[in-house]
């Protein structure tokens, strides 16, 4: 392994990537944190049923996932072996909250089918990144 490799230009290209997708994905937490009635108010009546019955765990996964993603993404950045365990934890927490949201709080129900494109979107891209981070690892990337 050669520990003073620099990493190629696609490797930032892949960095800033993750890290705007992780910004999103703190949006996204931070409006559904902050503007719920806004949200309630756009919902019919199952659907506002899911989303309130929305235990204090599972926004908890929701802003750990996140915020460990994005913290994982800054650490690509300044090549730090110590994103791969942030996107470890941040799928990990993704997982236990989309485990809630599709098979326990009957979001499925009040939202129809597409409810499973983003989780499924969020898991494979949270694999790829543990993974894209191992290789940074293992090239010499990050350390």
């Amino acid at each position: 392994m050669n520990t003073s490799a620099k990493p190629p230009v696609w490797f930032w290209v892949v960095s800033v990537i993750a890290l705007l997708w992780n910004l999103m994905g703190v949006f996204n937490y931070l409006n559904q944190a902050f503007n719920q009635v806004a949200i309630l108010e756009s919902m019919d009546q199952a659907q506002r049923e899911a989303f309130e019955g929305i235990p204090a765990w599972a926004t908890a996964a929701f802003a750990l996932a996140v915020f460990t993603g994005l913290i994982g993404s800054i650490g690509l950045l300044l090549c730090k072996k110590w994103a791969k365990p942030l996107f470890i934890v941040s799928l990990i927490t993704a997982v236990a909250q989309f485990i809630h949201w599709l098979f326990i709080s009957g979001a499925v129900e009040a939202f129809g089918p597409s409810t499973y494109t983003m989780p499924i979107i969020v898991v494979i891209i949270g694999i790829y990144l543990i993974f894209f981070s191992k290789q940074g690892i293992q090239k010499g990337w990050l350390k």
